[in-house]
Formats: C-alpha cells, structure tokens, sequence
C-alpha cells in the first residue's frame, strides 16, 4: 500500500481543489468545517483514527485524479486492511465529512440567494413568478396574464416514502450548525466573535459525530407526522407568505403593501403521511385521525402566535385611526363571548379598537386549539371573516400600510394553511378494495382487514367535520385498471357511513404501469358518467385529479421508454379532458431519485404536453427531498417560486406550441427510441435469472434493514420477481451500487438506433422532454463509477449480465457526450458538475468500504453461514454515507 509523504498530500490534494473551480467563500467554509472534523477525530480518544481515515481520503483522491488500475487498487486495499471496529469509525467519519460538505454548499446557495435578494437569475428571465408573469403578459397580455397568476395553484405533497437516510436527531444537528455558521460568517471582522463562533461549531460537530448514524428501530406513522411538522414549524409557516410578498412587491412596485395584492395564495400543502396504507400495515385510520390532529394544532398554534404578536403591535389610537362600524359590531359580538378577557384587554389596549380586536381573536384561535366550543372558531372563513373586518376598517381610517402589511401575511396563512395545515390525503391499493367488497358482499363475520378499510371512511368524515372539508377528502387508488377500481371507493363508502356521514370524496385515479397509462384515457371516459363521479364533478365545476406513478412504469419498461409513455399519456388526458369541458389537474408521483421521475422540477413542468399542466401542477415530495428543498427558508423561497414560475410559464402559447411541434417534428425518433430502449431493457431484466442476480450484486436486501420509514421495503418476501419490488429498492439499490442503473439504461441503445448525431444535436436544442431527459441522465452517469461499478457486478456469477451493464453504460455516456456537444457529461452544468466532481472520491472511499462488507456478506451466505451483525453494521453505516454523498437514495 502507498502511504504519501506530506508534500506529496498537499501537492495532490491542492491540485484536486483547484480543479474544483468552488467559489471561495464556499472553499473557505469546506476548508473550515473539514478541519474541525479533523480535531474532532483527534481528539476522539481513538489512536490512529484521523490518520487512518487520511490514508484513505488521500488514497482515493489519488485514484479519482490518477485513474490507473494502480492507484484504484492502492485505495481498495486500504479500505480493505482496516479492522472491522476502524472500518466502521472511518466510515463514520466520512459520512460526517459529507454532512459538513452539503451543508457549505446549501449555505452557499443561501448566500448567493440573499445577495440576489429576490432577484431573478440573470441567465433565466423567466425564473421567477414576477418575472414569468411580465415574460407571458408580452404575450397574452396584461388582464389575461393577471386572470392567470390568480388562478395559478402549485401543490406539493409530503410524503413517506422511506429515502432520508438520516436520522432526525443528525438533520437537527445539521441545522444548528448552519445557524453557527451564519454567525461565524458574521464575526469575521471580530476576533473574538469568531473565535466564539468556531468554538460552538467544534463543539456540534463533536457532537454530530457522537451521535449513532442509524436509527435502532423503524420510525412510526405518528414519528413521519411529527417529521414533517418541524418542516411546517421551520420554514414553510412564514416562507410560503413571503413568497406571496415577494411576488407582489415585485409586481406593484413602491404601491405594495400600500393597497390590496394583486397575489392570491397559490401554494397548498398536500400530505400522505399519516394517510398512505398502499403497503403500509401500521397506517391505520386511528394514525390518520392522530395524524390530522398534530398537523391541526401546529398551525393553530402558528397562527394564534401569530395574531397577538400583530396585536401588539396595532397600537393605533382610535382618533388617528377610527374603527369602521363594522369592526366595532364586531367587537361587541366577541365582547359577548368573553367578556372577562374582553374587559382585561380593553383596560390593556385604552382606545385601540384594531389592538383589541386581533388579541380577541387570538384568543378565538387558542379556544379552537384547545376544542372550547363555546368560544372557538367554526371553521376558517369564519377566522377569515373576522379577519378582514380589521381589514377593511384599516382602510376605511386610511391605514393602508397596516391593513396590507402583516395582517395580510396572516390572512395569506389562513388561505393557504387553514385550520388543517395540510389537506391529508388516503391512498390505497385497487387490490384491497376489491378482495374487501368481495367480502362484504359475500356477507358473515368482518375480518381485521375490512373493518379497518371502513373505519378509514369514518376517520375522514370525523376530519371533514372537525378541521374542514378541505382537511380530507381526496382518495388515491393504486394500481387503477379500470372504472370499477374507482367506483368501488363511493361503494365502500356506503358500507362505512350513513347518508349523513358519508365524507365528501374526490377519489383520484393512480396510474402507475405502463399498460395502465395506456388505458387512463379510456378509464377515465367511463368513469365520468357514474353517479358519484358525476355529482362531484358538477359540484366542483368539473375539477378532476388523475395522478402518474413514475417508478413502476420505469421499472416496467425502463426509463426512457417510461418518459416517452408519460409524456403520451399527459397528452392524451389533457386531450380528453380538453374535449370534456374537465379541469385537470396531472398529480405527478415522482421521487427523489432520477429513476423515479426526480430532477429539476421546474425543467420538467416546461417540458410537459399543451394543457397538461395550465397554471396547475400538484407532485409528490419525499425523504431527503422534503429537507433538502424545503429545508431552508431561503431555499424553500427560491424552490417554490422557480416552480410556480415554470406552473405559470407552462400555458404561454409560445412554451406550448414549442413542446407542441417538436413533439410533431420528432416523432419517429421517439419512436425509434421507445423501440430499441424497451428491448435493450428487456433483454436485461427479462434474462433467466434476473431478479435474484440483482439481488446478489447490490446490498437491496440490506437495504430493507435500514430502519429509514414505517413502510415495509418488499410487497411480498422473494426476490424471484420483480413484481414484487417497490421501486425504492429498485433505485436505491442500483444507486448504491455507484451504477444508476435506473436512471440511465437504454438511452444509449436508443440513441444508437436513431444514429443521426445531428439529428439528435438537434433534438437536444429544441425538443424541451428530450433536453430534461438527456440532461437527467447525464447528472446519473456523473454519480455513477465504472471502476467501483464492475466490482459490485463481480459479486454475481453472470458475466453475460454484468457486460450488459457495463457496455449500456459505456455506449450511453458516449452518445451523451456527443448529443450535447460536450467533451464530458454534465459540462454544460457546471454547479451540478463541482458538486459531483467534489465528493466523488470521498464517496469512492465508502463505496469500497461497503464492498468489502457485501463481500464478506455474501461469502458467509454461500458458505451456509448466519449474516455477520458487525458486518452488517459497516455496510448499513456505509449505506447511509453514500447517501450523503450522492445526495439521493430513492
């Protein structure tokens, strides 16, 4: 094994850096946090640790920079002399690493965001709500522009789905290191402060490394509830707000906050957690109702904070601002219900009517929380009403700036969060409806099974009537095949509830297979005439939701194959709908990882068939997604408005006659593509074998102990099948694996089949689908390796397989490389290149840390041996590090 003299490790890691091309700042903050992690490991108590682990660093960085056969062999072997107790803690130690890197560049992009201040990116005139609404009024004009925005509705749902690798108590941490290193970067002009400041951060990270990796047991429904809540409680309750105002300021100029917003609130927060049972025993309706309940009380709990910090602050005096009549009827009526508190505040607040008012209704708030029916608010437009009483008496007294300054902010909180928070949403499998109604028409005693699928009704009537209509109601089933699948929801419903229980149910298709998209248009024809589906439609002014399932068409058919089959099945929903006199809504179940529908998402609304998306767009969110978009303000401000501009921008007549006729004009290229992709695919997963192959070169059996969600990994218990499978493993395997393989595969053969590299040049210019999916599969190939690729694939005994692989993988970064012109993939994104570029040695390091844990993992199950637990530990440990290090899983 090479050990580096000094000179020679600096020499190589400076040249390593400087290839980086990391804003300085960010460099500073790398160099910063990576050297206290190196007196963390110092000073651990363990001899020979930070050196250990700088062998390793070196070693891998040698071998990322040299790519000889040497230098890659040099660093598997040190990885591999480590005893099983120093492996686990060099492992650890780069995982912590990891933590750190992500967090300078998230602080990095937080930086960057508040010197923009707002402001739209220069390269990207059409980045932000403000701007797309000036871009499409060029077009449209001002007053349909304006009907637009007002309309606009972007609709993130949280979910699940288990792909946060981290623990809860590691994000937290996390997050108060950022906050020390926001100080640090305010004490660089005093000594002492940031002196102050790097002694706290030395501290959290001793800390961060202290604290155990892995989960010792599996979350619970109510621990994924509570998760997202410190989202809400963080960020989302103040940053959804401030986008609104961010927007009109922008758009009135001087005049905001001076008369009433042009904005109306466009964000709605959906949630599965709590909701979802496709596959998941432990969500019962009893979790539901738990689940509501604790979303419920945060944000009474935000917006009772909320309206007495307002009410302080509404010290107006009666003779410079007098109350309109309606406010002081107003006061009266709440007088009545409290008087003694009325009594208090009115000695607290001599000749402040508007200051009364708020703290009364904060008061109405809290008894709502608190469920004091005599004083409690009935539902939210009745806090609403309320609200814009003290409203109008603002404006009537010619106090403009109070009636649309924080007082708006809360009025867009209640618009946006009501009294539930998020709108909760059911989903189920299509399967469990029909073998329950079996059942119940068969008649006899109710299995556990049956009774539990009625309570579920039961629980969103209970919703409904507690927190509001809008707090329930919308029925996801999975794997819909047919019209039936859909109807069966309103006939459960009857079994459930009475007449007068029955909930309000907007039931949503979920078309999850590639046969399945295929049919949505004729399935969704026939449903429309059915009695339940008819009166809701009539109801809502023909409002429909259809939801996509991205992962198990790819899984299906492959990727590229599965993008080509949605795009045919958004464009002949929006068709139908189009014809029907429907407004749709396409709910898109994408995930995290690019083999189930991740990516930029606001490249991916653009790139969407004409009236697929018109002003609407509603996705799933999920694990490391969630903290990673909505994590910070900043981020979450900058997320939000990237993708309700591209919602806004995607009807502009120009965006859709562009996807339109480049849809038209490469037509037999997709074509020739869907064709040769399929089969390349095919030939892999369809070969003899296949299933349990997978299973033995990539750790997705292991993957299943990682204590990550509530939902178990498999459908079934073997691997004989794919069918069995949920696509998280799928992808997650793969990816840990270092070959992507769900995010990439057959696009090389497919380009192959077209040939024509102008042609394809061509396509990436003006085909906005076939641009995403290119650019999506090269950030895959980027992540991936083919050196710690090969190794894993030696871990089978099927050459012919693993060939398979390799030759795709090789011939698809080829063709990537060409089609974009470039000499490298990812050279035309060059923030995204310095990311991966940045980490991949360090990942290499537990990429072969790992390998060598399945190695022996795998020897001791062909020797007939019981799972080795240390051995299991390092390659659980190893798994969470590289998804650090990737910044994905699932």
């Amino acid at each position: 094994m090479r050990e580096f003299t000094q000179t020679e490790a600096i020499d190589l890691v400076g040249r390593f850096e400087a290839g980086q091309e990391i804003p300085e700042r960010m460099r500073a903050d790398v160099r910063l946090l990576g050297s206290l992690l190196g007196r963390v490991l110092r000073e651990s108590g363990t001899p020979g640790l930070y050196e250990d682990v700088e062998r390793l660093r070196l070693a891998t960085i040698h071998a990322y920079t040299d790519e000889t056969p040497e230098a890659f062999e040099n660093a598997a072997s040190i990885a591999d002399s480590f005893t099983i107790e120093r492996a686990d803690e060099v492992a650890r130690a780069f995982t912590a690493y990891f933590h750190l890197v992500n967090l300078a560049e998230e602080h990095q992009r937080v930086r960057v965001l508040r010197e923009r201040d707002g402001r739209p990116d220069r390269e990207n005139a059409t980045d932000s709500v403000a701007a797309a609404f000036v871009t499409l009024a060029a077009e449209v004009g001002d007053e349909t522009a304006l009907q637009r925005l007002q309309a606009l509705r972007f609709h993130p749902v949280f979910t699940a789905h288990p792909t946060e690798a981290r623990r809860r108590a590691i994000s937290t941490s996390i997050r108060r290191l950022a906050a020390f290193l926001e100080e640090h970067d305010a004490s660089l002009r005093n000594g002492a402060d940031q002196r102050r400041a790097e002694r706290r951060m030395l501290e959290e990270i001793d800390t961060l490394w202290r604290t155990a990796p892995l989960r010792p047991e599996k979350p619970s429904p109510t621990d994924e509830v509570r998760a997202v809540m410190a989202v809400f409680d963080e960020t989302l309750y103040t940053a959804i707000p401030h986008v609104y105002r961010r927007v009109d300021d922008a758009l009135q100029g001087p005049a905001a906050g001076g008369r009433a917003p042009v904005v109306r609130p466009f964000v709605r927060v959906g949630s599965w957690v709590g909701g979802d049972r496709d596959g998941n025993p432990f969500v019962t309706a009893s979790v539901t109702r738990k689940a509501a309940a604790i979303a419920s009380e945060h944000v009474l709990l935000g917006l009772e904070r909320t309206a007495n910090r307002i009410g302080r602050g509404l010290t107006l005096d009666a003779a410079s601002t007098p109350p309109s009549d309606a406010l002081l009827a107003l006061w009266q009526r709440l007088k009545g219900a409290d008087e003694d508190a009325a009594t208090e505040i009115a000695k607290r607040s001599p000749n402040e009517p508007h200051r009364r008012i708020l703290l009364l209704i904060a008061r109405k708030i809290a008894a709502t929380r608190s469920r004091d029916a005599d004083l409690a608010y009935v539902d939210p437009e009745e806090l609403l009403g309320d609200l814009r009483v003290v409203q109008d008496s603002l404006v009537q007294a010619r106090a403009p700036r109070q009636a649309y300054g924080h007082l708006q902010q809360l009025i867009w909180q209640v618009e946006t969060f009501g009294f539930h928070l998020t709108e909760l949403e059911v989903r189920q499998h299509s399967a469990v409806h029909r073998k329950v109604l079996a059942e119940l028409e068969a008649g006899g005693p109710r299995s556990e099974q049956a009774e539990e699928v009625l309570d579920v009704f039961r629980a969103v009537s209970f919703l409904q009537k507690r927190y509001g209509p809008r707090a329930a109601g919308r029925y996801i089933v999975s794997f819909t095949q047919s019209a039936e699948d859909l109807a069966n929801v309103h006939r459960l419903a009857r079994y459930a509830t009475s007449d007068a229980d029955r909930p309000v149910l907007d039931v949503i298709p979920l078309f999850e297979t590639f046969a399945d998209l295929q049919a949505a248009p004729r399935i969704l024809a026939e449903i429309i005439d059915h009695p339940e589906f008819a009166a809701r439609l009539d109801a809502t002014g023909r409002r429909l939701e259809v939801m996509l399932g991205y992962s198990d068409s790819s899984k299906d058919v492959g990727p590229v194959a599965a993008n080509l089959a949605l795009y045919v099945a958004q464009a002949a929903i929006a068709a139908w709908a189009q014809e029907n006199r429907i407004e749709l809504t396409l709910f898109h179940g994408r995930g995290g990882a690019l083999g189930r529908g991740g990516g930029p998402a606001n490249s991916a609304v653009l790139a969407q068939p004409p009236h697929s998306v018109d002003g609407r767009f509603k996705l799933t969110e999920q694990g490391e997604v969630i903290f990673a978009r909505y994590g910070d303000p900043a981020i979450a401000m900058r997320h939000i408005d990237q993708v309700a501009a591209a919602v806004l921008m995607a009807s502009a007549p120009s965006i859709e006659e562009r996807n339109r006729s480049a849809a038209a004009r490469f037509a037999d290229v997709a074509a020739t593509m869907d064709t040769a992709s399929r089969a390349r695919f095919f030939d892999l997963v369809k070969a003899p074998g296949f299933a349990p192959w997978f299973a033995q070169v990539t750790p997705m059996e292991e993957v299943g102990l990682l204590a990550l969600g509530s939902r178990p990994a498999r459908r079934g218990l073997s691997v004989e099948s794919l069918e069995d499978l949920r696509a998280i493993p799928w992808v997650f395997a793969w990816t840990q694996a270092r070959i992507n393989l769900a995010g990439w595969f057959g696009l090389g053969s497919a380009l192959e089949a077209v040939g024509d590299e102008a042609l394809l040049r061509q396509a990436y210019r003006e085909w906005p689908l076939f641009q995403t999916m290119v650019d999506n599969v090269a950030m895959s190939l980027a992540k991936a390796d083919h050196r710690i690729a090969r190794r894993y694939l030696a871990l089978g005994d099927r050459d012919d397989l693993a060939e398979l692989v390799m030759s795709e993988m090789e011939l698809t970064r080829a063709w990537v490389v060409r089609v974009t012109a470039a000499t490298d993939v990812l050279e035309n994104k060059p923030v995204l290149r310095r990311a991966v570029k940045m980490r991949s040695p360090y990942v290499d390091a537990l990429s072969l840390l790992q390998l060598r844990a399945l190695r022996q993992l795998r020897a001791d199950a062909a020797a007939g041996a019981p799972a080795d637990p240390d051995q299991q530990r390092l390659l659980l440990l190893s798994v969470s590090g590289v998804a650090a290090g990737l910044q994905n899983t699932g």
